[in-house]
């Protein structure tokens, strides 16, 4: 049995999902521009030079849910998902996703951005399986918190690993496993799997996996 993990922004996604939500929801006046963009920006910035507080970042990413009733927020992410997300799903990446479901490979999306917001990008790749940052939910709407860990550099690991107990499965069960993915930041899973796949990579990454000769490919 073969496992085939894929990181989401920056990755399958050319631009960052949790990214184009602030921004979506600053275009919209949702959020107030001059209090939240440059937010928005800096916390893009510390994720991409792997200094980002993950706490601080949800609770900037996970308040505003909980201050509109769902069915108002689903009316938003409909409408963000093809708008924003739509158009920075490049058909390579599609292809790639695509010709590991076929090969039978169990197959999954794992992002530390909510699963709010990535599970109608999961369903528009075909995946089955998403693994995400769970949103605390109370009688179907959202608290503005954070449940269980993050799915955040090690956390990564723990919510894999945990969701593979769920399937009866451990990470070192499988014949061959793939994780592909563009973040220093994903390194320790990147560690963990017997093909780590270097995705349009930041520097850091780049060069770790230069020096490892891990595969390095681009889906841009």
């Amino acid at each position: 049995m073969r496992l085939a993990l894929f990181d989401l922004d920056n990755t399958l996604l050319a631009g960052d999902s949790d990214f184009e939500w602030a921004q979506f929801l600053i275009g919209k006046m949702v959020l107030d521009r001059e209090l939240y963009e440059a937010k928005n920006r800096s916390f893009y910035d510390q994720y991409r030079s792997g200094t980002l507080d993950i706490n601080t970042f949800l609770d900037f990413q996970l308040k505003p849910l909980s201050r509109h009733p769902r069915h108002e927020l689903d009316a938003w992410l409909l409408e963000f998902t093809q708008n924003r997300i739509l158009p920075i799903i490049t058909r390579k990446a599609r292809t790639l996703v695509q010709s590991h479901i076929e090969d039978g490979d169990l197959t999954a999306i794992i992002t530390a951005t909510n699963r709010f917001v990535t599970a109608p990008i999961a369903a528009e790749f075909g995946v089955k399986h998403l693994i995400a940052t769970e949103p605390e939910e109370r009688d179907g709407e959202f608290t503005g918190k954070v449940a269980g860990t993050p799915c955040f550099r090690a956390g990564k690991v723990a919510c894999l690993e945990r969701w593979l107990l769920e399937l009866g499965q451990k990470l070192t069960g499988f014949d061959e496993s793939w994780f592909f993915s563009d973040s220093l930041n994903d390194l320790p899973l990147l560690e963990r799997v017997t093909h780590p796949v270097a995705v349009d990579p930041d520097e850091t990454l780049r060069a770790h996996a230069l020096e490892k000769k891990w595969q390095v490919i681009s889906l841009r």
